[in-house]
């Protein structure tokens, strides 16, 4: 499991966490059952706070991603992937016609909105 943190992202690093663990079990790289890292590993092998390692992993319990079993650790919960998915898509197309509205009332052209959302994409992890 591979983590990148960026310390210049505006974005927390809790989210930052808590999102790249949440595509890779989105994306199956994550299988339901499989052990996550402890709080306390993650956090030594990236460098950052128990709080926001904990932080993380309490967002992705909260929304149902994983589990936490007192004394044995978090674990990628079981779930139906394809609810979940069709709901973030759904979520995903809302953001994006708030976005092309915004894009518009900025005066921006299509190429443009297309050219802008093509760099977020290379530059997200």
């Amino acid at each position: 499991m591979e983590l990148i943190i960026r310390n210049t992202d505006s974005q927390p690093i809790y989210e930052q966490i808590a999102a790249q663990l949440r595509r890779q079990i989105l994306s199956g790289a994550l299988a339901p059952g499989e052990a996550l890292p402890s709080i306390r590993g993650l956090a030594k092998d990236l460098k950052i706070s128990v709080i926001t390692t904990k932080r993380a992993y309490d967002e992705l319990e909260a929304a149902g991603f994983i589990n936490t079993v007192a004394g044995k650790g978090c674990f990628v919960a079981e779930q139906n992937l394809e609810l979940v998915r069709a709901q973030q898509l759904q979520q995903l197309s809302a953001q994006l016609a708030e976005a092309v509205e915004l894009g518009r009332s900025c005066g921006m052209t299509e190429p443009e909105l297309t050219a802008l959302l093509r760099r977020k994409w290379e530059d997200t992890p």
